[in-house]
């Protein structure tokens, strides 16, 4: 029993951590970031000079005025210049800041929708940029400008079939916080001080390594997580939203991407240290002790 206990605990130890990683991280991105307003904004404020945004938000806003303008053989001409107008905005600091107020209202709306029962769609409101552009036309003295309506149209971030599968995730993942998080870096400290300690060269460089790819496949985990993710998330938003969505989506999860590689180097180093360590704990131990010698020759008197 004893010969297959250190195997048994080794490989316990490899699959524990790599379960607890990608859990950690995303349960402390819950509560840490997607859940806070402030850091919420802090991710996708940047994303109002994002091209695939601009593009997203001028053609939204294009296509929802052009509903309501009519100007016959020039329809098409009208269409292109109101377009470019748009767009021309998304340059603008009356953009970003129309561009904040509408993630902001968004953050409620993802919250509520996670948290909430009822199935709902999470989108970003465009109405503050319409009224915006509606605006700079008007003052610009642009022909049916004053026609362009401002109503609700939204940038789709996640589609209500796909919120109601994630919302009793995000649930426990918000219950757990960043206690897994800090369950993981105890266990590291436990596993790797008592196998130094009781083990010395001989356990402690192995332990490491196990505890390194632990951390390793950990992290090849979460970064599969955050990609099958976000390949899920973009097959169900509208095609003319997916370029805003995926911009949103990569701009949320920049955090856990940096996770990924910080966890990664740490295993990786973690792995190099205790191959290191036990190639030297083997040479240390074919070393013949400074009393060999003498009880080899007083042996052959």
């Amino acid at each position: 029993m004893r010969t297959h206990l250190p195997a048994a605990l080794s490989a316990l130890l490899l699959v524990v951590l790599a379960v607890l990683v990608p859990v950690s991280a995303l349960s402390a991105w819950v509560d840490l970031e997607l859940d806070d307003t402030g850091r919420y904004l802090a991710a996708v404020s940047p994303l109002a000079s994002d091209a695939d945004v601009q593009g997203t938000v001028a053609t939204l806003v294009t296509d929802e005025a052009m509903r309501n303008i009519d100007v016959g053989p020039l329809q098409e001409t009208a269409g292109q210049f109101l377009h470019g107008t748009a767009l021309s905005f998304t340059t603008t600091e009356a953009f970003q800041r129309a561009w904040d107020s509408a993630n902001r209202t968004a953050h409620r709306a993802v919250t509520a929708t996670l948290r909430g029962d009822g199935e709902q769609a999470v989108t970003i409101d465009l109405a503050p940029v319409i009224e915006e552009v509606k605006k700079e036309l008007v003052c610009e003295g642009v022909p049916f400008a004053d026609r362009i309506p401002v109503r609700e149209t939204t940038i789709t971030v996640l589609p209500a079939d796909r919120a109601d599968g994630l919302r009793s995730s995000f649930r426990w993942l918000r219950y757990c916080s960043v206690w897994p998080a800090v369950g993981t870096a105890v266990l590291l400290v436990l596993v790797l001080g008592l196998a130094c300690v009781r083990g010395g060269l001989r356990t402690g460089p192995v332990a490491a390594a196990v505890a390194g790819g632990g951390l390793v496949l950990g992290a090849v985990l979460l970064r599969i997580a955050v990609a099958v993710g976000r390949a899920r998330v973009l097959d169900e938003v509208p095609r003319t939203d997916r370029g805003g969505a995926a911009a949103v989506y990569d701009a949320l999860t920049a955090s856990l991407r940096t996770t990924v590689w910080t966890v990664l180097l740490v295993g990786a180093a973690l792995v190099v240290c205790g191959v290191v360590g036990r190639i030297v704990a083997a040479r240390h131990a074919r070393e013949p002790g400074p009393g060999d010698s003498g009880t080899r020759g007083s042996g052959g008197e």
